[in-house]
């Protein structure tokens, strides 16, 4: 593979969070992500939390909704992930890991689970200790699928001021975090190219 392949490869990254109440936190960190996802070299798809909204994952029954089959092929072609979660009593919402329990139905593939796949983790909660215990359950959940959590993850206070009017994220700090996930889900996946 030659240089110029490697610098015009635009990995697809899916975005995967969110939740049922449109516009939520949640949603808007990942949107935030995946913005700089784009910036870093990457293209996007976003499944949000009415994409997420799936029946009980149940593995002895083969049927699958529409939802799922697309939420679960876009997963198969997918370079990197980015999860959002929101922290729901301490841990991640039950929807989230519904839709995560349905990667079970990439087991046999070639490239199982989230196997090779860098994967940025974001907790919002409305504080700080949710946040962090959320993301350390994404963080375990994506190691349980065989994926590569970033060095970086993100967690937020939605008790705390977090987006402007605009939509734009207000805290410098959070905005540096948002950019170095993207950067490494994207980063990953060009260095896997290379190998």
């Amino acid at each position: 593979m030659d240089e110029k392949e490697t610098t015009d490869f635009r990995p697809l990254i899916v975005g995967l969070g969110g939740t049922m109440r449109p516009g939520s936190s949640t949603e808007r960190l990942l949107r935030a992500v995946l913005a700089e996802v784009v910036v870093a070299g990457g293209r996007c798809v976003m499944l949000d939390g009415a994409a997420l909204d799936l029946p009980l994952f149940a593995p002895h029954r083969p049927e699958r909704s529409a939802l799922a089959m697309e939420m679960v092929e876009m997963i198969r072609l997918a370079d990197g992930i980015v999860v959002a979660s929101p922290g729901y009593h301490g841990t991640i919402s039950g929807h989230m890991k519904n839709a995560l329990d349905y990667i079970e139905d990439l087991s046999k593939d070639g490239r199982p689970y989230l196997e090779g796949r860098a994967v940025g983790c974001c907790a919002v909660a409305a504080g700080w200790q949710a946040s962090v215990t959320t993301l350390a359950a994404l963080r375990s959940v994506v190691h349980a699928l065989r994926g590569w959590p970033t060095p970086m993850g993100i967690t937020v206070n939605s008790a705390e001021t977090v987006f402007a009017e605009d939509g734009s994220l207000v805290q410098p700090q959070l905005r540096t975090a948002v950019q170095i996930v993207a950067r490494q889900v994207v980063d990953f996946a060009k260095m896997r190219r290379l190998g």
